[in-house]
């Protein structure tokens, strides 16, 4: 491990002082994305056995944001070492909801509904993948066209 801080925390030795506010901006955007997530939840019902576009929706609304998101940072301007850890991995990481797809995708299969399950296994990754690419393209063209 080249790096002193992997060093650090493989020597037992605690945390710096710079990674508190990091934890604690992480944390804050993930009770807001996942605020966001329920909320969606609450607004459109997936009803017992149905297809879950909600969650289908959010994730790829997710993915979409955190290209424009990725690009914008990248290209564009420097922001605060802390936006990035904030809405990147904790609004947009709350947000986006992985884990209750794969949830999902079991009830869709223990419901006898394998064939569905599996077309939107394959249907959110592809559309999540298409999503942040589009979406990181388009806004890299859009700030492209506007540069003087």
């Amino acid at each position: 491990m080249s790096v002193p801080a992997q060093r650090a925390e493989r020597s037992g030795r605690r945390w710096s002082g710079r990674q508190w506010p990091v934890v604690a901006v992480v944390a804050l955007g993930g009770v807001l994305g996942a605020c966001g997530r329920y909320g969606a939840s609450l607004i459109w019902t997936t009803p017992p056995g149905g297809f879950p576009w909600t969650t289908l929706l959010v994730n790829v609304i997710g993915c979409a944001v955190i290209g424009v998101f990725m690009a914008v940072i990248s290209d564009v301007r420097a922001v605060h070492r802390l936006v990035r850890p904030f809405f990147g991995t904790g609004v947009l990481g709350g947000f986006t909801t992985f884990s209750t797809y794969a949830v999902d995708i079991e009830r869709l299969v223990d419901a006898d509904r394998a064939r569905t399950g599996i077309a939107y296994l394959g249907l959110t990754l592809l559309a999540a993948l298409v999503a942040v690419w589009a979406a990181g393209w388009l806004t890299r063209r859009v700030l492209a066209w506007r540069q003087p």
